[in-house]
């Protein structure tokens, strides 16, 4: 199996082209080295000649190689996903789904504006209507004991 073996530092990772045998550790010792391939400089070196001869034999490749020599034109083919697709996590679909529903609820009860009073008096009366007790002024206690 052809297959990436990590080497490198732990913040610069750098791989190599491998063959091995497919359950065989990747980072043991390995059939040979096939190339080197740098993901942040999207840098492929490959032994053409060995990878097509080991492919000849009968070796398999993970799809990430699949993909990295699709790209790179040394095997014809169609590139292949090379992630799975993860599990919805039930509990946080849930929270997801209480979350919106309350935003939902809140937007619903959005107050409404106080109708436009046009003459001043009924202002006066509708303000102090909608003023809290704690806000009340000194002339509104007074006026209201005479």
């Amino acid at each position: 199996m052809i297959k990436l073996s990590k080497i490198g530092k732990t913040n610069k990772k750098v791989f190599r082209l491998i063959i091995s045998e497919k359950g065989r550790d990747p980072y043991g010792r390995a059939l040979e080295i096939l190339g080197s391939y740098n993901p942040y400089s999207k840098d492929l070196q490959v032994k053409t000649d060995r990878v097509k001869h080991w492919l000849s034999k009968g070796a398999g490749m993970t799809q990430t190689i699949n993909n990295l020599l699709v790209g790179k034109g040394i095997i014809e083919g169609k590139k292949v996903k090379a992630s799975k697709v993860g599990k919805v996590n039930e509990k946080r679909a849930a929270q997801a789904k209480s979350k919106a529903d309350k935003k939902a609820a809140a937007s619903k009860e959005e107050v409404a504006p106080a109708p436009e009073v046009k003459n001043e008096e009924a202002k006066e009366e509708a303000e102090a209507e909608t003023t809290p007790a704690a806000e009340v002024s000194e002339e509104a206690v007074t006026e209201a004991k005479e």
